[in-house]
């Protein structure tokens, strides 16, 4: 009612005047307080004496007042003032609101009587209902002036002691009218919170709170709620205290709704009008005139016009300063969030500038940041399907671009050139223009009407007609974004070009160098001149803009602290000074990048004014000379002689060159040539011109150092001589191109524009003397200066090559580097060395050590000589030799042969890179070398400076090609040939080859990393498109008849430790967990009590499925069998329930049934009666975990479930996973990392083997395309997504979406009411903006479900877009004519609407029909000609169903006519679209996934992911390492490491016979086998003791299929020769062994043994018998040695070694970073022998079962902390004290500041160096690296930032303990906590620490992973940081090992 009655009122006001340009309340109410009013607070207020505080609470209580109507008064005012009378209706309304507003007074006032005790809300949810959910605007109605906002308010600290004093007995009223009078409610409220002050004295807090309200609050919500609380009500009180100086009045904001805004929680009502209020003389200006300057005599008409335009005029500059103070707002509200937050929390919470901008603008998400999309330049009017259909120009850019583009998409250039051989040439033509004008409308569909990728080619295939081009369509837009790259390159080389031109003509050599005529010489100086002009003014410009931006940063910069460590070091002021200051800090980033971009510009801009006045300075001398001397000379003349200019480039041919090319490398040799020959022409200026110009020109630009000695000699004249006897570079590189390119070659008549181009030109120039006399000669006449013996070469030097003393050494430098850098010869040189170059591996000194045939890199580590064109697409000319005379499926032979050798030989190169990165293999890039086999040395013994000596490389290809074209062809003497040649060879060896090889390594390498992400990117893609899990009873069901639906699951997860507990977890038909069972450690699934619970937990939730994880290791095959014999226990009590047994009576029947209802039915009646319907049908399967344990221990799965175990978590995402795989894969994406990058958790997963040394930007790239591929074809249930977080990583991925938009759609959801019943409704409750909905909505499902009650539109839950049901009628038109039904034309809306739907349900039932009848008719046919063979479940109706055989309704019409119609009226091309009309009507919203393959059929896989081990790891003739469990009849049992089974068959465990395995071996001993035999089928591998097969060679064992094959350039010579050497050292090693085990045996009678039976052990320390690859049994000298030469390839490794200071333990050592090893010991527990590895193996109190689990759950994280270390923003890579000097540095800029920065530890390897300045000297923590994170003093925090955090709250360290007391009282500049010494200290070993006392070092206390001991009590300055406190204990569960190291 009261929602009625504002109705009313606003009808009711508005006959009353013209009032619409009040915009709130606040305009009417608001006076300042000069203004009189009647009102008697008012005048009360003005004789209050000045009292200030009084007379802002009486302004406050009149603006509590209601405002719904206005006073009488005021009509009557406004009646006055705007000179009318009201007429008689208008009275009558009047009286009428008079009237109605006294009612509600009073009615009000009694209401608000009852209530004012009455609580509002009973809990958070509640409250924040009733602030917030009707900001959506939809379902209330909300008054022009927003008052009925003002009902709703969320009140500030200041007032929420309001609710305290309220009673529960007005609880029926709150419940009867939740809205109530709030106005009365707070105004009563208010008077009696005044009351309880002032009888309080002022004291108790706020609004009367006493002391023990305060204790009681304390005790229930903690101080840190009393200190929050005094906070908040500090800021509100201040900010109303500003307002009320500002405008002199109270304000009503605080009353106002506060909604969540997009950023900041800024709501639109918090940026009210605060200047309103300074409008309140306009607004009476309007009401009562303004006589001033007003004509008496005006009109009506003239007064309405100037109050109109004076109206408009505030309008515009209200909302300018709205715009100012929301902008002031913001910057205020950032500033507190920087000081509340870490940058990083902003960024994953979505609060930064530019996730705003992401949100507000209407484009794709994953569009943003392309500065081509601009959806403004769409062309709807040509063609409802956008800009696509517009007609394309012939021959234009569009077509030239795409057909670049179809040349270099491999898929699309096979399709383009396929139709040549399949039709004639006409007919081929036009599919070939198809094919270009497809990929030009794609571009236009992305840059024009931003439309995705895969909305193109699902809703744009009638535009894009080519099938190839719509499956690679993100290659086309990676291609368009290389075109835009090499036409920003070639535009940058013109420009380069024509300054080079003109600088040519400004001397007078314009005609040299091709240009037509010869200009003008005062024309070149005016045009120069104009140039000068307008270079100036922009670099004047630029000038200005830098002074201006370098001012405003030092404004910003004065006062400012640096990273905010004045507030984050205690200064915690929130005036509006500190506000101002944080705002000015922020802005700092912005005008900082402005000014480095600035400078770049103004750098570029003074270099083009240096150029142009040279040019001009060169161009006006010219002149001057001319007119003194009548003819050019001096010093221009001089210049253009030693440039030489027409001897180094034709400028029209090289524009035609540029215009030719199409390769952004060939630009680049261009740019390169030209900067080369400016660089020559520079110096020789800065040589004739003088020192002046010289200086001048060293501003100019940084020249490259490496040519230096070139531009000596340009300079000194040697271009002018060398070409006297050689050919000019540019045309000979003419000459090459046309020999290589022309089937006629070179032509000697070739003529160039603007040159006479005789035929000697083309032919190198012949000198009749010998080079010793040529070069006297002009040495003689000066003209040669002999410069070559003065190049900073030493004596000896010079003795040992003469040539340094050769006067022709110069000119042939100069010659042999223009001829290096001329583009025509770079291009045609590189395309040679392609096709001949090689690539060499071979192992480095590690590497001959560890490969063997079993090792990883086996195959890559002897490749020799392989060419490198294998890596790369075949070229033209290959390719046609080889499909010369070949049929057409010979060609498609061909092609696919190709591209296999391409794919498998870039991934070969990929694992290249990988070895050679682990420093196991050398890579040479090279020609074929010659003499690599000495006599004394293998090819790939030869050392470095054999393989880096390019004159062993046979270059005689390039030789050759250069030497046709660089020697006279009628010959010249030997002596000048000798001359060229060296120019040649100097060209190559120095030159051209050392930067070809570069260039052929990164191709390599840019080739290997498309094909490996894109390899990895299909790993993704099956994973993604596995479907949900079937049950077993389903299997035999086909899919599309009986689809999966939505099953509970459950999932179980059996722990690896014994302490730690197993869980099962049921989960809802939507993925929400509901129940869990704990199997406490050391509990069997199997006991007699936990498979009662287990059952009884099965029959209460009855799953469809039980799914098992597979990261329980071989163990889980067990579990999970036995876990099956616990589903048939439960399933045949429940399918039996009702059946009495024979053993009980009626009454104990009765009473078990009464309990089955009560337990397993929640005690409904009617229960047993569905259920009795249905079966309850079971099977447990194992499935793959891998993204289940990480969820188990990520960021996501502790936000999810914050309490629970990590085993629970993943059990529960094991039951989601197999419910839904892709929803996990998108969840795991959803989580940002410290950048901002989505989908780093996914780097963690073991998609690809190689995915590790892939970048990690492609990678995820790549992983992004698939993911929104899968979903695109799956869809996403749009309500479901928003409602649960599991699922809602799914809008990710939606077209048009993506991380930042989807996360706005949940919120504004949740805000409306949570669903939505409709797609419209997407567009009408602006949930997406009109692009980003065109592209997300057909892939967005509306499907039914419990909230949506009424019927939906059967279409939204299909693949169709609106665009054919919505917009257009077509689907419901296609429905209701394959129905014949007829349309009431005089039909309602409503009714044709419920006519349509009528007709889309009865329509898709037909269909659905017709698929069961072809399904029937398809079985019953096939079981006729073959018996029941036919499988069911691999039915597809869309495959196996000919268009023939369908007989459905809508197969009967003629969609293709009706495309036509649609086509002929102007619609566009949508035949696919109605197409896909009848597929969904028969199978809507299919999902196109298989279903999940159970692991049981998959022996590999589920061998793989029980045992970690693959054919790589574990095949026949690999040595392994296990243990003797137990004998048999038939052999003995072993345990392998990783708990692997092994078996030795009594044939294979002695060469002689064997009778009994006792005799030979014995329980517990730990033996070295070789495996004979893998049987993945049994989990098991057959192992030999025999000496024949520990003696035979590795390489004569079988090599596994499944392994890469040896390449074809595998050297099997060399390798065979290193085994023969490695197998000397392997028989030594096992006659050692043996010889061990002979002399335990012979003990073995006298052999005491414990109560166990085990051997007793000697308890000597001994090596051990470990195979482990990181194991060493050598000494701490040799093991650290060895990390030590590796260098940087054994980073982050670790090798372990028997510690040598008891027997018991193992010492590790850990390479921290180069040069850096920390040393960690790990005790043995529980050994059989003396020489075997402990079973456990311990670090403080964690515990690992193996090596691989210790390296994999111990040294893996802490590779992982010293990443994050590494990159984080506060870490510098240098030694302490350089750190130290940055901080005094920056604390004497900034005396106010506090700086502080990491660092490694130099003392403490393993430990980082937390270093700060306060005062003058520096001062650090040291900080413990360990698995769990960052260890200071007793705390381990996640991450850097939360230690930072704690940091800046407390610097002088952590809290001290009461332990720690004592040792406080002495200061120490030390760390608080101390790491422990990097190798513990031995008794016959000194200290690492250097210490040369003779006491040992106390040991270290025990502690946690990483964490510090205490510190020792030292004297010394500093602050006294007391000591921490060691913490001991364990630390609690710990995560199960990874599959693999993570990334």
């Amino acid at each position: 009612e009261k929602k009625k009655r504002v109705r009313k009122k606003k009808k009711k006001k508005k006959p009353t005047g013209d009032l619409e340009d009040s915009d709130d309340d606040d305009d009417d109410n608001i006076k300042d307080s000069d203004d009189s009013d009647s009102d008697d607070d008012s005048d009360s207020n003005s004789n209050s004496g000045g009292d200030e505080t009084k007379r802002r609470k009486k302004k406050r209580l009149q603006k509590l007042r209601d405002t719904d109507v206005l006073d009488d008064d005021d009509l009557a005012l406004i009646q006055e003032a705007q000179g009318g009378e009201l007429g008689a209706d208008a009275a009558e309304d009047a009286e009428h609101i008079r009237r109605e507003r006294a009612e509600a007074e009073s009615r009000e006032r009694a209401e608000a009587t009852a209530r004012a005790e009455t609580i509002r809300a009973h809990d958070a949810d509640e409250l924040r209902k009733g602030l917030f959910d009707d900001e959506a605007g939809e379902d209330v109605d909300v008054d022009v002036d927003g008052r009925d906002r003002d009902r709703h308010t969320s009140q500030k600290p200041s007032q929420r002691s309001a609710v305290e004093v309220f009673d529960e007995d007005g609880m029926d009223d709150f419940i009867e009218d939740d809205i109530g009078d709030q106005d009365e409610i707070r105004q009563s409220a208010r008077l009696e919170r005044e009351q309880m002050s002032a009888r309080a004295g002022g004291g108790g807090g706020e609004g009367g709170v006493s002391e023990a309200q305060l204790t009681e609050a304390s005790e229930i919500f903690g101080t840190d709620y009393l200190e929050f609380m005094e906070a908040a009500q500090a800021e509100e009180e201040e900010e109303d205290v500003d307002d009320y100086d500002a405008f002199g009045t109270g304000r009503s904001k605080r009353f106002r709704e506060r909604g969540t805004g997009i950023d900041y929680g800024v709501s639109d009502d918090e940026v009210l009008d605060d200047d309103d209020m300074a409008d309140s003389d306009d607004d009476e200006e309007d009401l009562f005139g303004d006589d001033d300057g007003d004509d008496d005599g005006a009109g009506d008409e003239q007064r309405a016009e100037a109050l109109r335009l004076k109206r408009e005029k505030r309008k515009l500059a209200r909302a300018e300063r709205r715009k100012q103070q929301q902008q002031k707002r913001l910057e205020r509200r950032r500033a507190r969030l920087r000081r509340a937050f870490e940058p990083v929390q902003l960024v994953e919470n979505f609060c930064t500038e530019r996730d705003d901008e992401i949100r507000a603008k209407d484009v794709p998400e994953r569009y943003f940041d392309r500065k081509d999309i601009d959806p403004t330049k769409m062309e709807s009017e040509a063609s409802p399907l956008g800009s696509a259909m517009a007609e394309i120009e012939a021959g234009g850019e569009e077509e030239e671009e795409a057909t670049w583009i179809m040349a270099r998409v491999p898929a699309v250039a096979s399709e383009f050139f396929s139709h040549l051989q399949s039709m004639d040439a006409e007919n081929a033509e036009k599919k070939q223009m198809e094919i270009i004008h497809s990929i030009v409308r794609v571009l236009r569909l992305v840059k024009r009407d931003a439309l995705e990728p895969e909305f193109i080619r699902r809703y744009r295939a009638d535009v894009v007609t080519s099938p190839a081009v719509r499956d690679c369509l993100h290659e086309i837009m990676d291609e368009d974004a290389e075109w835009d790259r090499m036409t920003a390159a070639r535009t940058t080389v013109e420009d380069l070009l024509e300054k080079a031109v003109m600088a040519a003509s400004a001397i007078g050599a314009g005609g040299d160098i091709g240009e037509a005529g010869n200009e003008d010489p005062a024309e070149v100086v005016d045009k120069l001149q104009q140039q000068l002009e307008e270079a100036q003014a922009s670099l004047d410009e630029s000038v200005n803009e830098e002074e201006r931006l370098t001012a405003e940063l030092a404004a910003l910069k004065e006062g400012q602290d640096d990273d905010d460590d004045d507030e984050l070091f205690g200064d915690d002021d929130d005036d509006d000074d500190d506000e101002e200051k944080k705002a000015k800090k922020a802005k700092i980033p912005e005008v900082e990048a402005h000014l480095a971009t600035t400078q770049q510009l103004l750098h570029a801009r003074s270099t083009a004014v240096v150029s142009v006045a040279n040019s001009l300075k060169d161009a006006e001398a010219r002149v001057a000379a001319l007119a003194s001397g009548g003819s050019e000379a001096g010093p221009q003349s001089q210049m253009a002689s030693r440039m030489c200019q027409s001897k180094l480039w034709n400028s029209s041919d090289y524009r035609d060159y540029l215009s030719s090319i199409t390769d952004y490398r060939h630009a680049t040799d261009v740019k390169g040539y030209l900067n080369l020959i400016g660089e020559g022409n520079d110096a020789i200026r800065a040589k004739v011109m003088g020192a002046d110009a010289s200086d001048a020109d060293k501003t100019k630009r940084s020249r490259r150092f490496d040519r230096t000695f070139y531009r000596t000699c340009v300079s000194e004249g040697l271009r002018n001589i060398c070409y006297k006897f050689v050919l000019p570079p540019f045309r000979a590189g003419i000459k090459l191109e046309d020999n290589l390119s022309s089937a006629t070659g070179f032509v000697y008549s070739k003529e160039l524009p603007g040159d006479d181009s005789s035929p000697h030109k083309w032919v190198p120039p012949t000198v009749p003397s010998s080079p010793q006399d040529f070069a006297s000669e002009l040495v003689g006449s000066g003209e040669l200066v002999l410069l070559s013996a003065t190049m900073g070469q030493s004596e000896a030097d010079i003795a040992d090559h003469p040539e340094f003393k050769d006067p022709l050494r110069g000119c042939r430098y100069v010659a042999a580097m223009e001829l290096a850098y001329e583009p025509r010869i770079r291009r045609h040189l590189r395309s040679i060395y392609r096709n001949n170059c090689t690539v060499s591996t071979r192992p480095t000194a590690k590497g001959r050590t560890n490969i063997d045939a079993f090792h990883e890199y086996h195959g890559l580590h002897l490749i020799r000589q392989k060419p490198v064109k294998e890596h790369f697409p075949m070229d033209e000319q290959e390719s046609e030799r080889r499909k010369m005379g070949c049929t057409a499926e010979k060609m498609k032979e061909v092609d696919e042969e190709a591209k296999k050798q391409e794919h498998d030989s870039c991934i070969q190169y990929l694992r290249i890179l990988k070895a050679e990165r682990s420093g196991d293999i050398r890579v040479n890039v090279h020609l074929p070398m010659i003499g690599a086999d000495s006599v004394d040395k293998a090819w790939f013994e030869q050392d470095d400076a054999y393989w880096n000596k390019r004159e062993n490389q046979d270059f005689t290809c390039l030789l050759s090609e250069i030497e046709k074209v660089y020697f006279p062809p009628d010959g010249d003497t030997d002596e000048w040939n000798a001359e060229r040649r060296k120019i040649i060879r100097l060209a190559l060896t120095q030159f051209i080859l050392p930067q070809f090889e570069v260039e052929i390594r990164r191709d390599l390498r840019e080739a290997a990393v498309k094909k490996g992400t894109e390899e990895a990117a299909e790993a993704l893609r099956k994973m993604a498109m596995e479907g949900p899990l079937r049950p077993n009873y389903m299997i035999t069901e086909n899919r599309f008849l009986v689809p999966t639906g939505d099953l509970k699951i459950v999932g179980f997860c059996l722990a690896t430790e014994k302490k730690e507990a197993s869980y099962f977890s049921a989960v809802t038909e939507r993925g929400e967990l509901c129940d869990h069972l704990a199997v406490p450690g050391g509990t069997r699934v199997d006991d007699d009590k936990m498979r009662e619970k287990v059952v009884n937990f099965l029959m209460v939730n009855r799953p469809a499925a039980v799914v098992v994880g597979t990261g329980g290791g071989v163990e889980i095959r067990m579990v999970a069998r036995k876990i099956g014999e616990i589903i048939a226990i439960a399933t045949e009590r429940w399918n039996n329930r009702h059946l009495q047994r024979d053993d009980e009576d009626d009454e104990d029947y009765e009473a078990r049934v009464e309990s089955y209802r009560q337990m397993y039915s929640g005690g409904k009646e009617n229960e047993d009666e569905d259920d009795d319907e249905d079966e309850w049908k079971c099977n447990v399967d194992l499935v793959d975990d891998n993204i289940s344990q990480l969820f188990g221990r990520s960021v996501r799965g502790k936000k999810e479930f914050p309490d629970m175990a990590v085993n629970l978590k993943v059990a529960t995402s094991i039951a989601r996973h197999a419910k839904d795989p892709v929803a996990e894969l998108a969840y795991a994406w959803s989580v940002a990392s410290d950048a901002g990058v989505f989908g780093t958790e996914m780097l963690y997963m073991n998609i690809h083997p190689l995915q590790q040394i892939l970048p990690k930007t492609l990678l995820l790239r790549q992983f992004e395309r698939v993911l929104c591929n899968a979903i695109a074809q799956v869809g996403v249930d749009f309500n479901a997504a928003c409602n649960q977080d599991h699922l809602h990583g799914l809008l990710t991925f939606v077209p048009g979406l993506g991380p930042r938009k989807a996360s706005s759609i949940k919120q504004a959801l949740v805000r409306i009411g949570g669903v939505i019943d409709s797609r419209k409704a997407l567009l009408a409750k602006r949930l997406l903006g009109p692009n980003v909905y065109n592209n997300a909505v057909a892939f967005l499902r509306i499907r039914p479900s419990e909230e949506l009650s009424k019927d939906l539109q059967p279409l939204d839950d299909t693949r169709l877009h609106p665009d054919v049901y919505n917009r257009n009628s077509w689907a419901q038109k296609i429905a209701i004519d394959a129905l014949e039904m007829g349309e009431n034309a005089n039909a309602s809306s409503s009714d044709r609407e419920d006519m349509q739907n009528t007709a889309l349900r009865n329509i898709m039932k037909d269909s659905r029909k017709e698929i069961q009848r072809l399904f029937d008719d398809t079985k019953k046919e096939w079981e006729a000609a073959y018996g029941p063979t036919f499988n069911v479940p691999a039915w597809d109706p869309k495959v196996m169903v000919p268009p023939e055989s369908w007989h459905d309704k809508v197969e009967e019409l003629d969609l293709e006519a009706f495309a036509a119609i649609l086509e002929e009226q102007g619609n566009g091309k949508w035949y696919s679209q109605l197409l896909m009309i009848k597929w969904e009507f028969r199978l809507p919203f299919q999902d196109p996934r298989k279903p999940m393959e159970p692991l049981s059929g998959d022996s590999d896989r589920l061998f793989r992911l029980l045992t970690g081990e693959s054919d790589q790891t574990l095949c026949p003739g690999k040595e392994v390492v296990g243990k003797i469990i137990r004998h048999s009849d038939f052999g003995s049992r072993v345990k392998l490491e990783g708990d692997v089974p092994g078996f030795i068959p009594l044939r294979n465990i002695n060469d002689d016979h064997v009778e009994s395995a006792e005799d030979f071996v014995t329980i517990g001993e730990v033996v070295h086998a070789i495996v004979t035999q893998v049987k993945k089928d049994h989990l098991c591998v057959d192992l030999s003791l025999r000496r024949e097969d520990l003696n035979k060679l590795p390489s004569s064992w079988e090599r596994p299929v499944s392994l890469p094959r040896l390449d074809n350039m595998f050297d099997t010579k060399a390798d065979r020769k290193l085994e023969h050497e490695k197998q000397k050292e392997r028989e030594a090693r096992l006659s050692a062994m043996q010889l061990t085990s002979d002399r335990n045996k012979r003990s073995g009678d006298s052999m005491d043994v414990d109560g166990n039976g085990k051997s007793k052990r000697s308890g000597r320390i001994t090596r051990r018998a470990c195979a482990h690859p990181a194991f060493r049994n050598e000494t701490h000298e040799v093991v650290d040695r060895e990390l030590r030469e590796a260098g940087d390839a054994m980073v982050g490794e670790a090798l372990i070694r028997p510690s040598y200071r008891k027997a018991d333990s193992l010492a590790i050592h850990w390479m921290v970073r180069p040069g850096a090893i920390r040393l960690i010991e790990v005790q043995e527990e529980d050994k059989d022998t003396d020489a075997s590895i402990g079973n456990r193996l311990k670090i403080k109190d964690d515990e690992y079962g193996s090596i691989d689990e210790l390296l994999g759950r111990y040294i893996a994280p802490l590779n992982d902390r010293v990443e994050e270390t590494m990159h984080h923003r506060k870490f510098l890579d240098g030694l302490e004290d350089e750190v130290d000097t940055k901080l005094r540095t920056q604390k004497s800029q900034n005396p106010g500041g506090m700086f502080y920065n990491l660092c490694w530890d130099e003392q403490h390897p393993g430990y980082a160096s937390l270093r700060f300045i306060t005062s003058n000297t520096p001062k650090s923590h040291a900080v413990g690296l360990s698995p769990d994170g960052f260890v200071w003093g007793a705390k381990t925090y996640s991450s850097w930032d939360r230690l930072l955090n704690d940091f800046k709250k407390n610097p002088r360290g952590p809290h001290k303990s009461s332990s720690s007391v004592s040792s406080s009282l002495q200061d120490s500049s030390r760390p608080a906590t101390l790491p422990p010494p990097s190798r513990p200290a031995e008794s016959s070993r000194p200290s690492r620490w250097g210490s040369k006392s003779s006491a040992a070092p106390a040991p270290p206390a025990q502690s946690r992973w990483g964490e510090a001991p205490p510190l020792p009590p030292q004297n010394g300055g500093g602050w006294g940081a007391p000591v921490a406190a060691s913490a001991s204990g364990s630390r609690g569960d710990r995560p199960p090992p990874p599959a693999g190291p993570p990334p």
